[in-house]
């Protein structure tokens, strides 16, 4: 069984319980517009270009079988209406400016990877998460790289947006320890505003997952401007506060990663460049405008500094 991936990241303290090592599919069916991992929403494979990396040595000019590179006025231009993404240019980029993004592999190289983190899972009760893009997404893969983990008994979480089939999540909830379930925006017209699809289907998969016993985390990236709104606050919080057993509510505060990538892949950047980083009395305020709708968040007020660094937006 082979899939696609982005990157397989380790020690990892933010995507569920102890040190581990995350594995991003690529692939996703939301358009969010401050999603902060960009490359993972295209399933194939694309090119990363930074141009201040170049330093002019025209190794990759010779590489390209479609002459896509080329140098104007002392600045390397790349015509990504030649470029087939075949990644011939990457391997002559001693820089570092070029970059495919995105790769084929196998269960086995993947599990390779993630064993080698073991003896940090035993220690901390860490494991491995599937993030994206939307694992999902890749179901027969998900599927069969969480059925590895678990036959060599190690912890799995899996972060999904919820948007995909139901049969999807039946597939693989005997393997997952904790699902880390995004949820963006009650109303219907702003969700699709901000992601491109309707609520429906993300909120009804979240309470099915529930009722079929599922442990489950739901996690809101809270955006300076679009749902860091009391109505939006409230409408989640009663939304979890009828699904009893789940574990918690996990706020995620806005950061630019997602900017940069954006930039390198020639992706056209929707959200505007004057929303900032929420600073801690920010984010404390929207911890008590929940913890006052009755909901427990599992967000401390002295760990702000690393929300910014998960494995979804």
């Amino acid at each position: 069984m082979r899939g696609r991936i982005f990157d397989i990241q380790r020690f990892s303290i933010h995507d569920g319980p102890g040190i581990r090592t995350l594995v991003f599919l690529k692939g996703c069916p939301l358009r969010c517009l401050w999603c902060h991992n960009p490359e993972g929403i295209n399933p194939d494979p694309e090119l990363s270009f930074i141009p201040e990396k170049c330093i002019g040595c025209g190794y990759c000019f010779r590489a390209c079988p479609r002459h896509a590179h080329e140098m104007i006025d002392g600045s390397h231009v790349l015509d990504r209406s030649k470029c087939t993404v075949c990644g011939a240019c990457t391997e002559e980029c001693y820089a570092g400016a070029l970059e495919l993004i995105g790769r084929e592999v196998s269960v086995e190289e993947v599990m390779r990877e993630v064993l080698s983190d073991r003896p940090f899972y035993e220690t901390s009760g860490g494991g491995m998460t599937l993030s994206g893009g939307e694992p999902l997404m890749q179901i027969d893969f998900t599927e069969a790289l969480l059925a590895a983990a678990k036959d060599v008994h190690v912890h799995c979480c899996v972060e999904t947006c919820g948007y995909a089939d139901f049969t999807c999540f039946e597939r693989i909830i005997r393997y997952v320890d904790l699902f880390l379930y995004d949820v963006k925006e009650i109303d219907d017209d702003r969700h699709i505003e901000f992601t491109g699809v309707p609520t429906g289907k993300i909120i009804e998969n979240l309470r099915r997952l529930h009722d079929a016993g599922a442990s489950i985390r739901v996690r809101v990236p809270v955006i300076p401007g679009y749902n860091d709104r009391e109505d939006t606050f409230r409408g989640i919080a009663d939304l979890v506060k009828g699904l009893p057993n789940l574990e918690g509510v996990e706020l995620m505060p806005y950061h630019h990663l997602g900017s940069d990538k954006r930039r390198r892949l020639d992706i056209d950047d929707e959200m505007p460049s004057d929303i900032q980083t929420p600073d801690d009395a920010t984010i404390a305020s929207w911890i008590d405008a929940f913890e006052r709708c009755g909901v427990t968040v599992l967000n401390t007020r002295a760990e702000h500094s690393g929300a910014g660094a998960r494995g979804r937006e």
